[in-house]
């Protein structure tokens, strides 16, 4: 019996010790930030340089290719294959970015029936869009060899799984493991 009341001492001596921290945590944690950290933070973002969007298309634009040269070469495209290559690539290449700012501003002078014809027309260029990339990618598919067609596969579907398809990214779940609710 003797052996566990120091035990219950360490314990309580631990548990008030934690006690203190978590509570010196939590009115830190809740309280608000200086005036001078405040306006030091507010003047490091006005420094920092904001990325235009002809600067943010460019960039996409370049780590598209190199997604794709890498691809090319795991897949070893061969002379006979170049043609369904350049196909595909120019056929899944994404459509030009328009201006949704804009777009909501005029949206939001437009009666209800108009704005949903919009979305309705929208959502019927993009099922164009999908569909010719589907065809581009069939159509590529079907010159590929059959180790090639493994390789593509296992490429899509980490692709998919990066960019959050099956609504992964929405439900904040990133792991591919995770269960499916």
């Amino acid at each position: 019996m003797t052996s566990t009341a120091p035990r219950l001492l360490i314990a309580a001596a631990l548990a008030a010790t934690f006690t203190v921290f978590a509570a010196q945590s939590f009115t830190q944690g809740s309280s608000m930030p200086a005036p001078e950290l405040h306006a030091q933070h507010l003047s490091q973002r006005a420094e920092k340089p904001s990325v235009t969007p002809a600067e943010r298309q460019a960039k996409m634009q370049q780590r598209r290719a190199e997604r794709q040269a890498a691809l090319k070469a795991k897949l070893n495209i061969t002379t006979e294959q170049e043609p369904a290559w350049n196909a595909f690539v120019a056929r899944t290449a994404p459509a030009a970015q328009v201006n949704r700012h804009t777009e909501r501003q005029d949206g939001a002078k437009l009666a209800t029936p108009q704005r949903l014809h919009k979305m309705q027309a929208r959502q019927a260029e993009r099922a164009a869009a999908m569909t010719s990339r589907i065809n581009a990618t069939r159509s590529f598919y079907s010159a590929l060899r059959p180790d090639q067609k493994k390789l593509f596969d296992t490429q899509s579907q980490a692709q998919m799984q990066r960019t959050g398809m099956h609504n992964k990214h929405r439900r904040g779940d990133h792991s591919p493991m995770a269960p499916r609710s």
